[in-house]
């Protein structure tokens, strides 16, 4: 494959997205200039910028900074029940969901915010759920070489909920367990259990 054909396509001016907005307008059979439309197309850019803010972010700074003084702990960490809003990639509509994030350190832990972060950083993004679940448990265990990662992500899709099929009552659950978290079933069962434990 060429160089050509893999370069990143040049990002588009502001002004150019807000005339695709009002183009898209047009064509769903509104008139752009009527007086409740006038400004949406700059309020969709600044929400894309808001919702695909992730691209500027690089998930694995988030995890730069650990910390060694935690007197020998070396159990399972798990922060659970982490809200995210990202959107399909396939029809960009938005998913609406929580992740539930557990390792085994090695020596080392980082803050537990960092870890929000990293979910966050991927939601923020266009994005197929099971890609997002195994990017966040691949980044953790680049960056922190952890015994072992569990990710678990439930999230609603509204690219079924509200077109398509349109079923309501739906969640999609994905998991991505690497290393001590795949290889040993104990391991795994706990953390499960702990992601579970107030339901």
């Amino acid at each position: 494959m060429s160089k050509q054909a893999t370069r990143k396509p040049r990002r588009p001016s502001r002004k150019k997205a807000e005339e695709a907005i009002e183009t898209l307008l047009l064509w769903a059979g509104e008139d752009p200039r009527r007086e409740g439309l006038l400004d949406t197309p700059k309020r969709v850019a600044s929400a894309y910028e808001d919702w695909f803010s992730g691209y500027k972010d690089n998930p694995v700074q988030f995890l730069q900074r650990t910390f060694q003084e935690v007197e020998g702990y070396d159990e399972m960490i798990v922060l659970r029940d982490i809200e995210f809003e990202s959107h399909c990639e396939h029809h960009m509509a938005p998913i609406i969901g929580k992740a539930h994030v557990g390792y085994l350190p090695r020596n080392k832990v980082v803050g537990i915010s960092k870890l929000a972060r990293v979910v966050e950083a991927f939601a923020r993004r266009f994005q197929v759920q099971e890609k997002m679940t195994a990017q966040i448990a691949n980044c953790i265990e680049d960056v922190l070489h952890p015994k072992g990662v569990g990710v678990v992500i439930e999230a609603v899709h509204q690219c079924m909920t509200t077109r398509g099929v349109h079923k309501s009552d739906v969640s999609m659950v994905t998991s991505q367990m690497v290393g001590s978290f795949r290889k040993d079933a104990r391991t795994r069962a706990e953390f499960l259990r702990m992601i579970d434990a107030r339901r």
